[in-house]
């Protein structure tokens, strides 16, 4: 039973993933390649698949240790469980959130703004997880760095794009 938490615990978080890269595959070729201004320090597209299925993994291990902590809650029962977990809950949420936002209503400001809550809920999840779980914790530390660049990088193009900041921009006559 522990290894088959393990991999649902894994895959629970590369399922929003999965399901935004599959969403967002042509906004990226059509609207961010072709139309965003970017920072010449930005990671190349490549990167960003391998890196959130990574990080993806890492926090779902976190979460499954922090989950053995509180001898295995139920998981059907959200209310119900330990604030770390429901923080957990948050943060994945708004990590899933956020590529729609960007990339689906292509609103810069408002995925900003998002991301910021997401940096928020992601340093609290890392916390309570320590408080927890020492390795559990410092599983969120890679999150934590990327995350950074993540919000450095949607920052740089909020204020290199400001046609694009609320949304797709009205025709222009």
């Amino acid at each position: 039973m522990g290894w088959l938490m393990i991999v649902v615990s894994v895959l629970i978080p590369n399922i929003g993933g999965i399901v935004g890269g599959l969403m967002t595959a042509k906004s990226i070729k059509n609207w961010y390649n072709k139309e965003l201004k970017k920072p010449e320090w930005r990671p190349p597209n490549w990167v960003f698949g391998p890196m959130w299925t990574s990080l993806y993994s890492t926090m779902g291990y976190a979460a499954y240790r922090v989950w053995l902590e509180y001898d295995s809650p139920s998981i059907l029962i959200p209310w119900q469980l330990p604030w770390p977990l429901k923080l957990f809950a948050l943060q994945l949420l708004l990590n899933w959130l956020w590529t729609p936002i960007f990339f689906g209503l292509k609103n810069i400001t408002l995925a900003l703004l998002e991301i910021i809550l997401l940096d928020v809920a992601v340093v609290a999840t890392g916390w309570a997880f320590y408080q927890e779980d020492d390795l559990a914790g410092t599983l969120f530390i890679p999150y934590m760095l990327w995350l950074t660049l993540a919000t450095a990088l949607t920052l740089a193009i909020w204020k290199m794009n400001p046609r694009w900041r609320n949304g797709v921009p009205s025709k222009e006559t």
